[in-house]
């Protein structure tokens, strides 16, 4: 039987009753209440896709026009993470003992750029999206310069720069705000997906013409390749992000091109070599000299793995002894974006304000609140149905294949037998007590003793 968060009829509900929020709702018990709808439609999105079955859910949103609606809440938690969380964390009085309400605010914009990241896979997507195409583009240009510069001022300082010693101890803020750093780490390389999604799909002059002449999108491009900071070197080891987590790679697999090197690449291919974009870019020197250091990532290798690259290698081998003619400068009645610019207009001089509001009234939960509040997450995280997003079955701990028991303890460790699980509880015992310990901690913060 197929693994399902919601039904049809559900998730038709949930994508009519979204709506758009104010800054000073962030939070809220009415915006809760939508998270956990989004929540529950990325989850069965995700099912659908993996499964290569009926989206129902992206069929919803493109029918009943509201992915502007997620692309407006997406931005708004960007806001208000950039203009009103640090306010909210020097406020003296405000020392929070469970932090997890907040948690799920900064975890928000990572929930709707995964449910747009499945969505835009399809054209109609795209279309549906209407003007607000104009506010991704931007939004992405925002993450993957970010992603970039992070990425080269890391790459010029030693490794561990961020660790804290031995003795430290995070508070309750400091800790929310490294999550969010890792958080925003992981919403960098979904944008780098929508985007190239959209060079996919898009006709719009507006949006080629933000994507070449506003942000100059292909030589973001080739930063990240050149900086790639999704691969890693580790005490001699190297390491790639692959499926939400650093896994060591191999010898025999370095040159294996990842999703994250293939989604860059792809949309390199498409603002470079479609007509509309070779007439809208200007190739003057610098962005020519940027774009033909490509050339030297373009090894048999990769063009083995990507075969569609061996028209952007002959492409750059002629740009490489010509120079393109200027752009024509054409009369165009421009669409520009506007969320982002909206949101901050209207709460010019008042994120202070929001910020003493939200702790006393959004982010300071009475205990029965706080209840109720887990209880609705564990439901809206259902364990079976997380299995089911997972890219592939679980593995025994012990000799490695299919595993279905899991460790009745810390929950964590999976097994195929009754004697794998026996023979490997010598070395899982420390790291089991540890999981528990802090599966308790968790539990005693959400009671919020009294």
């Amino acid at each position: 039987m197929e693994a399902s968060v919601i039904f049809p009829a559900e998730a038709e509900g949930f994508v009519q009753s979204l709506e758009t929020f104010s800054l000073k709702e962030v939070g809220s018990t009415r915006w809760f209440k939508q998270h956990e709808y989004i929540e529950k439609l990325n989850m069965q999105a995700i099912l659908h896709a993996s499964a290569m079955h009926n989206e129902f859910v992206k069929e919803f949103l493109v029918s009943h026009g509201k992915i502007p609606v997620l692309v407006h809440e997406m931005i708004l938690v960007e806001v208000w993470k950039h203009k009103v969380f640090p306010i909210l964390c020097q406020l003296k009085d405000f020392n929070p003992k469970n932090t997890f309400h907040l948690y799920m605010v900064l975890h928000h914009e990572a929930t709707i750029i995964n449910l747009l990241e499945t969505i835009m896979f399809h054209k109609d997507s795209c279309e549906a999206a209407d003007d607000s195409v104009l506010d991704l583009v931007d939004y992405c240009h925002r993450k993957l310069t970010l992603l970039a510069c992070k990425a080269t001022q890391e790459g010029k300082t030693s490794h561990g720069k961020h660790k804290l010693s031995g003795t430290a101890v995070m508070s309750s803020i400091e800790e929310l705000q490294s999550q969010s750093a890792a958080l925003e780490f992981e919403i960098s390389l979904k944008a780098m997906s929508v985007l190239r999604y959209i060079t996919d799909h898009t006709d719009s002059i507006s949006v080629i013409n933000r994507m070449l002449c506003t942000h100059n999108m292909p030589c973001v491009l080739v930063q990240l390749l050149d900086c790639c900071p999704w691969s890693r070197c580790r005490e001699g080891v190297v390491e790639k992000y692959i499926n939400g987590k650093w896994q060591k790679i191999p010898p025999e697999d370095l040159l294996k091109m990842t999703k994250l090197d293939g989604q860059v690449w792809i949309s390199l291919y498409n603002l470079l070599l479609k007509e509309d974009c070779q007439r809208k870019y200007d190739f003057n020197s610098f962005n020519k000299n940027q774009l033909l250091k490509l050339r030297g990532f373009l090894t048999e290798v990769l063009i083995d793995q990507l075969p569609n690259l061996v028209e952007l290698q002959r492409y750059l081998a002629h740009l490489a002894v010509t120079d393109p003619h200027p752009p024509k400068k054409e009369l165009v009645l421009e669409q520009i974006p506007e969320m982002w610019n909206s949101i901050v207009r209207e709460n010019s001089g008042k994120c202070k304000a929001i910020a003493k509001y939200q702790v006393k009234e959004t982010f300071s939960p009475s205990e029965s609140d706080l209840r109720l509040q887990a209880q609705r997450l564990a439901q809206t995280y259902n364990l079976d149905v997380m299995e089911s997003l997972l890219p592939e079955k679980p593995k025994c701990g012990s000799c490695g294949t299919e595993a279905t028991k899991r460790c009745s303890k810390c929950q964590e460790e999976w097994y195929c037998r009754r004697e794998c699980q026996v023979k490997h509880w010598p070395k899982h015992k420390k790291a089991c007590q540890l999981m528990v310990e802090a599966t308790e901690k968790i539990q005693r913060d959400l009671k919020i003793n009294s």
